[in-house]
């Protein structure tokens, strides 16, 4: 069997049998797609170890990150164990392959006073009744105060927002659903798009839709519009135009920590498996704290 056979018919046993999402199959089979790349399309029982190795090592010299090659050696370690649990291989040769240690990188956190300032602009502008305006207030609202992922947002329906709890019933990770809640701002925020701009953009589709945020052209809103947005609005405040929704979740998170927050009750929040995600949080926070203290302590 061709390395790129195998490839297929594993990353197909990931979507079908152990149900993992399509994001994470599509992401297997890039990085297999890349060993073919580098090793050649070969008999699956050709590859051994220094295969792996070197295809690794040609990785980590173009600068990809160290979670890149963690993920990669991941996706060489499935590929095998699937083989041979299928008779496809005899032996596996990524058993020896050392996974690269991940370095920790504090996630990017936008200061509370510059997301003021920034939603104060959003509120203004839709004030104006723009129907988008409406729509990208209400997401930066929900975003920042909630921490819910990109995927979560998109996929709310309408039936989803509880406007007078001020909660949103969220589909996560693992097909976890959970129910958040949020501010005042945030509800006010929400409840003028539903009733002044959602109608609107709700009739330029061709056809309803259950989805509480939309397109320009009705239908259920994408991600990539979401990271435009707030790659725009808030990649000035973090001084990166590289940030996506990821970095509202990151903010709520560390604010909610720095104003006292139970760390259970952020990873309850958030939506996390392991306590373990959500400590990288206290991390930020102290690091914010040892700035503040070198900056203002005759001291320090």
């Amino acid at each position: 069997m061709l390395l790129s056979q195998a490839s297929h018919a594993f990353t197909a046993h990931l979507a079908e049998v152990r149900r993992l999402s399509p994001a994470t199959a599509r992401a297997y089979a890039a990085d297999l797609a890349d060993l073919a790349g580098a090793i050649g399309d070969i008999e699956l029982h050709e590859i051994d170890l220094e295969h792996l190795r070197d295809w690794l090592w040609r990785a980590s010299q173009r600068g990809d990150a160290r979670s890149t090659l963690a993920r990669r050696t991941s996706s060489a370690r499935g590929l095998f164990r699937w083989a041979l649990d299928a008779g496809h291989v005899d032996a596996d040769p990524s058993l020896r392959l050392v996974t690269p240690k991940r370095g920790r990188t504090l996630p990017k956190v936008a200061n509370a006073g510059g997301l003021d300032e920034m939603l104060a602009r959003a509120a203004v502008a839709a004030g104006e009744g723009d129907p988008l305006a409406l729509r990208d207030h209400a997401i930066l609202e929900l975003l920042y105060a909630s921490g819910i992922r990109v995927s979560e947002l998109c996929g709310l329906d309408v039936d989803d927002l509880e406007l007078g709890r001020a909660t949103a019933r969220v589909l996560g990770k693992g097909s976890k659903e959970r129910v958040v809640p949020y501010g005042a701002p945030a509800r006010r925020a929400i409840e003028a798009f539903l009733t002044r701009g959602r109608p609107a953009l709700a009739a330029r589709a061709d056809a309803a839709t259950p989805a509480a945020f939309l397109g320009a052209r009705g239908g259920r809103i994408g991600p990539r519009t979401v990271y435009d947005l707030v790659a725009r609005t808030v990649g000035p405040i973090v001084g990166s135009s590289a940030v996506g929704p990821h970095a509202l979740r990151h903010s709520a998170a560390t604010h909610l920590l720095d104003g006292g927050a139970d760390l259970r009750a952020v990873q309850e929040l958030l939506g996390h498996a392991s306590l373990g995600t959500t400590q990288v949080y206290t991390h930020v926070s102290s690091e914010r704290l040892s700035a503040a203290y070198r900056l203002a302590h005759p001291r320090a």
